[in-house]
Parts: structure tokens; C-alpha cells; sequence
């Protein structure tokens, strides 16, 4: 902690001035602007997709998108299986009802395209054992309309239809339902993680007034983000997916920061400040950190926009959203609540009882100096740098290994749980017939083409390798189709070589492009890795200059950028092995595919690397900090692990288990989201930041604050840092007490610690 002169209360800057002058005002204010966003946000749920994952430039997209208009029949996203029982589908009275509820869907608004195996005899819409076929249509509209749609007509058809039973599916039918899910497992996950995160806090703080800030802030965010996203709905696709983000960091960053301010706050009481001078205070250190790496986070989630899926850009829309409103709740509206509370901070103490106490000389009873055991840890880290350093390196990029052998594919019915009913259709027609309605491939062809040249690309089509069966063309004005059933699976590797080779044949003067789920498949990939580099740049360039302004250091941003990146290994590594290849899948239930769909990674390296990098400036800036007052480097180590170990671990735990929440999801993809992001904040909670980042810092000792003496001027002009000190170039490192020049003041200890942060105590040399 910078040193603060008691008898004279810091000037107090515009912010603090602006935040703390009117305090009853500004929490009035903030109730207001919270009722509007839950009115405002009300029902955003049922207006985002459940989509997104294709690139709306890709050819596919293009080819859908006209097919989708001249040849409905084309593009069913609806089908109804028809199973008949102990008969077989073409006994009469299952044909006549069959035939009945083919009109009757041909009736119903908004639906087109309608076709069924009782009109077509085509064989892959009748099963192999011949107890069930397929009708199949298309809905039109968007996802919205599409959902509305299903709801509206599906009582009338799904169920005992006298000699038959019907149940629905189609990817619309599929998507309808995982929406479904996933806000019913959102829902769920809150109440789960809200009192199991307001219990952690309670032990964290001790104090149960303390311990409810966090939990406000958290719910700002959130209120806040929903309205934000539900305005965004207005003019641009949002997926239902983003929710989960929006709870998890809305909790879980609120609650970081949260835990950084409270805790400086409690630390300047406990030092004999008043609460409006300790608010001045805080707000010019942990605040100054807390802005920093709500923007660190929020650069890591915008790298996503450079993507095409708005999947994709869904995630970047919430998590930007949600970090600036709960680094704008943190440091506005609590930092009014500390003022108003003032030592009531500390009320409510239920750690009180359970305190270990040791007594001082004078026999008074002292609570034990906490954060002992972090400083113990630094130092021991130090002693065996080398050791801790490759061991730990080489530990984690075992446990990456796994992703290696990555497998990328995409979303389909299996994300759902076994009994889901959309996914029981699939299932049927994917095991039980020769190929599915949904899952081939369509060969469009625009110009004036003859039927010669029809005839001779449906040639070419049919002599390639993995196709099934040709259908077509089917044609229209200047435009046709043909419908390739692929032999192996909808979205295999087979199947997406069979894209590019049908991309390849040579149409003379027709323009083909092809679609169908692995076509879609094979353009999210190359939209991915087009734009990839793109993103790891932002968020390495961006991440490398502001750390670079927060320490004013060349390596310690290169450092941060490296040890992050290890920090993602064993999740990416524990995705591979669990997800894709199935191991643990009794235990969490699911279903595993074989492979990880495409645009999931991207969204956990985004997430993942943010909030490394929040937990990475807690303790980077409280180095610096003492660096800057002491110019002792293997101090500063100590002092920063001692004083922000365990806020961070807590912090992380916390975060862990809103994640774990999220995790508990019936839909496959959310459980990776929330499981594979809570194991990357613990591992880098415990393992980079308490392992890691000590030794090697220790071995890359004073050099690791050199900056050229242009870039240093850089940094004087307009870097930040999070106390008020001067450089360490002014102070003598070998001053007698270890603590930067005799008489300095031993800052008192902290009575109200927060999970082993405290404040120093001597180094000892």
C-alpha cells in the first residue's frame, strides 16, 4: 500500500469529488436506472437465436439463402416423423393419414415446401426397417418467426395421430428447443450460484453488509447487460448463447472488483482514515487498476467482432456490455455505498467467533497477521526458481497436449439431452434411414443452361467419390439444383472433402456453389481461421501496450502475454479430452460427437485470456506499486503475492463456481463454456499467479522493469499506475529496514482482511 499521510487527507481529484460528494444521490439515481433496465430488458431472451455459427458472406449462406427462395422444398427445416407401429408406412391407413397431415401442413401459415414419402417414394424419407418415414417442410422467417411458427402448430400435429405417432424435429425444431433449454438452465444456474456466491463471500469478507456489495454490483451488470442486448436485438442478430456470459461475468467480475475496492477500502480504515478519505484513496489505486483491467477484458471480447458469426459477435456484445457496467458499478455506485457506510463496513462479522487469536506481549488478545502463508510461498518459489519455472511450464503444456489432436465440427442435435424430442427424431433418421432429409449437400446452378449441360454436370457430380445418390436437377428460371446424398456422415471429414471436390467440377457456363450443413461446416472454418490472426493480434498488441502503461515496463507485458497463453492449456487441453473424446461423459451427460464445434475455442481463448489478464493486473499492479516506493524487486514480488494471493484465489473460486453453475447446462456446448472457462481461472488463480509468475520474475530479477529511455519518457507522460509514489530509480533499494529509507512508517495491520490480503509487514531479507 503507498504510504498516506494521516494528518492530511489526500486532495481529492474531480472522480472522487463526483463520486463521493452526493452519495444518497447517486444510489437513488442508480435504483432508478436499474428499474429501467429490467423493464427495459424484460423478454430478451425470447428475442435472441439460437443460431449464428455460419458466416453470412460464405457461399453456403448465399446458396441457402437462394435456394431458400426458389426451391422452399428444398431447405425443410421441419420434419415430422411418422412412426406407424406394428405396420409398415405403406399400409393404407397410415398412407390416408399420412396424406391427411400433409394437407393440413401445406394449410398452416407460414410454412412451405411441403413434401412427404407418401408423394415423392424417394428412399431416404423411409426408414430401413420401413416403420417410419418423413414429412418434411420449411418454415419461413427468421428465428423469432420460425420459433413462433413451431409453437403455434406443433400441438396440432405432434402426438397420437390415430394410427401413427408424430414427433417433430429439423434443425428448426432443434434449435427452438436447445433456446429453450438453455434459459431454462440459465435460470436454474442463477439460483444455484446466487447464495452459494453471497455463503463464499460472507467467509471471504467475514463481515455480511461487506459481503452484499459484490453481489449488488453483479446484479447491476446484469440488469444492465440485458437491456443493452435486448436494444441490440432491434437491429442486429444476438445469440441466446451470450446469456450465460452475461450472468457469469456480470458475477464474477463485479465480484473481483468488488473484492479489489472493498478490500483497499477496509486496508485504509484500518489505517486510521476516514471513510471519505479512504474512498479518495482507494478510488487512486485499486480503481486506477480496476479501470485497467476492465479494459484488458473488454479488448480480449472485442477481438471477437472481427469475426462474421454473430455467434461470435453475440459473446462481444454481452461481455463488453457486462464489464463496463460492472467496472462503472464498481467504481461509482459502491464507491458511495463505502462512503455512506463508512466502518459499518466491518458489521455483521461472522468470521468473529472463529478467529484464531494469538496474544501479544501486553496480553491483549491480536487477531494473527494473515497473508503469511502467501509471503511463505513467494519466497519459497524464489529459492527454487528454476525448478518452479520449468516444472510448472512443463506441466501445463502437458496437460494442452490433448488439443493436438482437436477435431472441429459443428452444433447439431447431440448438443441437446438424450430425451429431448428433436433430438430423438434426429437420432432415428440419422441411425435408421439412408441418408437425412437435412443433412445432404444441394448443388446450385444459375444461368442459361441446356438440358445437356445439366445433364453433363449431373454426370460429373455422381462419378465423384462419397456420393450416395444424385436427385435433380430441379429447375426453376435461370436457376436449378441437385440434391447429392453423401455417403458418409452429414458433417464428416468425408463429407467435407465431398464439398470441395463438388466446389471444383467444372460447370461450363453454369455458376454452381454448394450448401448443406457440412458446406456451412467447411466455410465457418475458413471464416475462422481468415480472421483469426486478425484477433490474437488485437488482443496481443492492445494487452502488450496497456500493461505497458500500467508498468512502464518492456517485458512484463511479453511476460504477461506468454504466461496467460500457458494458462489456457489445460482447458484447451481438458476440452479435447473430455468433449471430444468422450472420457467423463457418463459422469457430466452428454453425448460426445467427436469432435468441438468450430467457433467454441475462439470464444474460450477470448474469455479465458480476459479474465487471465484481470487477475494477472491485480497482482502486477501491487508489484509495481511497492517496486516503485522500495526498489526492491524480490520484495515486491513477496509484498504483491502476499497482499493479492488470496483476494485473487478467492476472487477465482468465486468466479469458478458461477462457471460450474453454467456448467451444470443440459446443452453440451454451455457445459464446455462454463467447465472449461472455471478450470482456466483456477489454474491461473493457483498455478500461473502463485507459481508461475514469482519465479519467473525472480529470474529475470531488475531487468524485468527495463524500458529504452525513449519509452520510459513514454510511460512518465502517460502511463498510470495504481499508487502515488515515486519511480524506484529514486529510491535506495539497501536503505536500512529493508523498506526504502529509514523512519519509514510500518503500515498497520489489517483487521478486516479479505481471504489473506493484508497489509505488509517487514520484508524479511
Amino acid at each position: 500500500m503507498s504510504e498516506v499521510n494521516r494528518s492530511a487527507p489526500p486532495p481529492v481529484g474531480g472522480w472522487t469529488r463526483f463520486v463521493t460528494a452526493r452519495p444518497r444521490l447517486a444510489l437513488l439515481a442508480a435504483l432508478v436506472i436499474t428499474a429501467l433496465a429490467v423493464f427495459a430488458g424484460s423478454g430478451v431472451a425470447d428475442r435472441m437465436g439460437s443460431g449464428g455459427w455460419q458466416a453470412p458472406d460464405a457461399e453456403s449462406t448465399y446458396a441457402t439463402e437462394v435456394l431458400a427462395r426458389e426451391f422452399p422444398a428444398s431447405q425443410p427445416n421441419l420434419l415430422l416423423l411418422v412412426d406407424s407401429g406394428s405396420a409398415t408406412v405403406d399400409d393404407p391407413a397410415v398412407a390416408a393419414e399420412a396424406a391427411r397431415l400433409t394437407e393440413r401442413l401445406k394449410d398452416e401459415p407460414g410454412i412451405s415446401g411441403v413434401g412427404s414419402y407418401w408423394e415423392t417414394a424417394s428412399p431416404a424419407l423411409r426408414s430401413e426397417d420401413g416403420r417410419e418415414a418423413v414429412i418434411a417442410a420449411r418454415i419461413g422467417g427468421d428465428e423469432k418467426t420460425a420459433g413462433e411458427t413451431l409453437d403455434r402448430m406443433a400441438p396440432a400435429f405432434a402426438g397420437e395421430r390415430g394410427p401413427v405417432t408424430v414427433s417433430l424435429g429439423g434443425p428448426v425444431a432443434v434449435q427452438h428447443e436447445m433456446q429453450t433449454i438453455i434459459q431454462e438452465d440459465l435460470l436454474r444456474a442463477e439460483l444455484i450460484a446466487l447464495p452459494v456466491t453471497l455463503v463464499l463471500l460472507v467467509m471471504v469478507f467475514g463481515s455480511a453488509v461487506a459481503a452484499m456489495l459484490p453481489l449488488g454490483v453483479g446484479i447491476v451488470a446484469i440488469l444492465g447487460t440485458n437491456a443493452v442486448l435486448r436494444g441490440l436485438t432491434e437491429i442486429t442478430d444476438v445469440s441466446v448463447f451470450a446469456m450465460n456470459l452475461t450472468t457469469a461475468l456480470g458475477l464474477g467480475l463485479a465480484i473481483d472488483y468488488a473484492l479489489f475496492i472493498v478490500r483497499r477500502f477496509r486496508e485504509e480504515l484500518a489505517g486510521g482514515a476516514d471513510p471519505r478519505t479512504a474512498v479518495g484513496t482507494t478510488l487512486r489505486t485499486a480503481g486506477r487498476t480496476v479501470l485497467f483491467s476492465a479494459l484488458t477484458v473488454a479488448v480480449s471480447l472485442s477481438a471477437m467482432l472481427v469475426f462474421p458469426q454473430y455467434f461470435l459477435r453475440s459473446f462481444a456484445y454481452a461481455g463488453i456490455a457486462v464489464v463496463l457496467l460492472a467496472a462503472a458499478a464498481a467504481l461509482i455506485l459502491l464507491p458511495a455505498a463505502l462512503v455512506l457506510l463508512g466502518h459499518r463496513i466491518n458489521a455483521l462479522d461472522l468470521r468473529r467467533l472463529f478467529r484464531r487469536r494469538k496474544e501479544s506481549p501486553e496480553g491483549a488478545g491480536e487477531e494473527a497477521s494473515p497473508g503469511r502463508g502467501w509471503a511463505r510461498l513467494a519466497a519459497l518459489v524464489m529459492r527454487r526458481a528454476p525448478v518452479f519455472a520449468v516444472v510448472t511450464t512443463v506441466g501445463l503444456l502437458l496437460l494442452g497436449l490433448p488439443f493436438l489432436g482437436v477435431k472441429f465440427g459443428t452444433a447439431d442435435d447431440r448438443q441437446l439431452p438424450a430425451g429431448a424430442e428433436s433430438r430423438v427424431v434426429q437420432e432415428h433418421i440419422r441411425d435408421g434411414f439412408p441418408g437425412s432429409p437435412s443433412g445432404g449437400l444441394e448443388v446450385l446452378a444459375e444461368g442459361q443452361g441446356s438440358p445437356a449441360e445439366y445433364a453433363r454436370l449431373k454426370d460429373r457430380i455422381e462419378q465423384l467419390p462419397g456420393v450416395l445418390r444424385v436427385d435433380g436437377p430441379v429447375t426453376g428460371d435461370s436457376v436449378a439444383y441437385y440434391s447429392v446424398l453423401p455417403e458418409g456422415e452429414a458433417v464428416g471429414e468425408e463429407t467435407q472433402q465431398l464439398v470441395q471436390d463438388l466446389r471444383a467440377v467444372p460447370a461450363a457456363s453454369l455458376d454452381t456453389s454448394v450448401t448443406g450443413a457440412a458446406a456451412v461446416l467447411v466455410d465457418s472454418k475458413d471464416a475462422i481461421a481468415d480472421r483469426l490472426p486478425w484477433a490474437v493480434g488485437i488482443i496481443v498488441v492492445v494487452t502488450l501496450l496497456l500493461v505497458f502503461l500500467l508498468t512502464g515496463s518492456v517485458l512484463i507485458p511479453l511476460q504477461a502475454v506468454v504466461l496467460n497463453a500457458l494458462s489456457l492449456t489445460a482447458m484447451f487441453g481438458a476440452v479435447v479430452w473430455v468433449f471430444q473424446d468422450g472420457n467423463l461423459s457418463g459422469l457430466l451427460a452428454f453425448t460426445s460427437t467427436g469432435d468441438i464445434e468450430t467457433t467454441l475455442p475462439v470464444l474460450m481463448f477470448c474469455v479465458a485470456f480476459g479474465l487471465s489478464m484481470d487477475y494477472g493486473v491485480f497482482l502486477i499492479s501491487r508489484i509495481k506499486e511497492e517496486y516503485d516506493r522500495t526498489g526492491d524487486h524480490e520484495h515486491s514480488v513477496t509484498f504483491g503475492l502476499r497482499h493479492t494471493g488470496g483476494l485473487i484465489t478467492a476472487a477465482a473460486v468465486i468466479l469458478a463456481v458461477v462457471m460450474v453453475a453454467i456448467g451444470t447446462s443440459r446443452v453440451t456446448n454451455t457445459k464446455m463454456l462454463g467447465l472449461g472457462i472455471a478450470l482456466a481461472v483456477l489454474m491461473d488463480a493457483m498455478v500461473v499467479r502463485g507459481l508461475l509468475v514469482p519465479a519467473v520474475m525472480k529470474l529475470m530479477g531488475r531487468s524485468t522493469w527495463w524500458a529504452p529511455a525513449p519509452l520510459r519518457a513514454l510511460h512518465r507522460r502517460f502511463g498510470l499506475s495504481e499508487g502515488d509514489t515515486e519511480p524506484a530509480d529514486v529510491v535506495t533499494p539497501e536503505a536500512p529496514g529493508g523498506r526504502g529509507g529509514p523512519g519509514e512508517a510500518e503500515p498497520a495491520a489489517d483487521t478486516a482482511s479479505d481471504a489473506g490480503a493484508t497489509l505488509a509487514e517487514p520484508a524479511r531479507r
